[in-house]
């Protein structure tokens, strides 16, 4: 926003001249008629009105993306009295922290095969995991709704389960991009450059954790709703090839300066 005065000078030329702006002119004969008083100005009435429109403000309520978020709101949105966001969207932002690490540990990793498209891949992942971080809280609030459709709709069953489901669903879809930057973030501590160890290392330890955590929330959901066991059986799968990756690290411990005891 420019500021509540910022179209002030629109309507200059309508003040009297400054002292002095007359002095090389030789002396009128007679002052000339004051300007006639601006019309009324519309936006006088509103001052911020001058300001170029802005774009309409989200509706009262609505929530915003935790991407649109300061790290610090965030922090504290998830520690408030409220539901969401919770496991989901935390597991989702930490696996896009990893993607994060491991994009930019490959592009400071001019020697590794493929650190271009490394690098690429890391940033899909991290954008679309970030939609997940939103996602899951609006899956929850989805299930909230279906409870609240009366139990004479024919529909209410049906969109119970739709909903219940998706909590399955997106934790599942965390995890698999989890899964993902973990795989990826071994094979830039193992053949990237060696300053950049570290972060390669912490990428793969947090998706590896990020993983196992949205893994545990889908075998949660899919016990709590009765939901179909194939979701439980690929989260578990998805958590075995994290811990792979986290087991790979290991053993290239020695490279990235790390305690493989720790």
């Amino acid at each position: 926003m420019t500021g509540p005065r910022a179209a002030a000078g629109t309507r200059a030329a309508a003040d009297p001249p400054a002292a002095g702006t007359r002095a090389a002119a030789g002396p009128p004969a007679a002052d000339p008629p004051a300007a006639d008083p601006p019309a009324a100005d519309p936006l006088a009435a509103d001052p911020l009105a001058a300001d170029p429109p802005a774009a309409d403000p989200p509706a009262a309520g609505a929530p915003r993306s935790l991407g649109d978020h300061t790290l610090e709101e965030y922090l504290a949105a998830v520690a408030a009295r409220r539901p969401a966001p919770s496991g989901g969207a935390v597991a989702a932002v930490t696996v896009a922290s990893a993607a994060g690490l491991v994009a930019m540990a490959a592009r400071f990793s001019a020697g590794l095969a493929g650190a271009d498209a490394v690098a690429a891949e890391a940033d899909e992942l991290r954008v679309a995991v970030l939609a997940l971080a939103d996602a899951d809280p609006a899956a929850y609030g989805d299930v909230l709704a279906a409870h609240r459709i009366p139990r004479a709709d024919d529909s209410r069953a049906d969109r119970i389960r739709a909903a219940l489901t998706r909590t399955a669903e997106v934790p599942l879809e965390i995890a698999a991009a989890g899964a993902r930057v973990a795989a990826a973030g071994v094979g830039v501590a193992e053949g990237g450059n060696p300053n950049l160890a570290g972060d390669a290392v912490t990428a793969v330890l947090l998706a590896e954790a990020a993983t196992r955590a949205a893994g545990q929330l889908v075998l949660i959901n899919v016990e709590l709703g009765g939901l179909d066991p194939a979701l439980a059986a690929r989260a578990r799968e998805l958590t075995e090839s994290a811990a792979r990756s986290g087991r790979a690290l290991a053993l290239i411990a020695d490279k990235a300066i790390i305690d493989p005891e720790m």
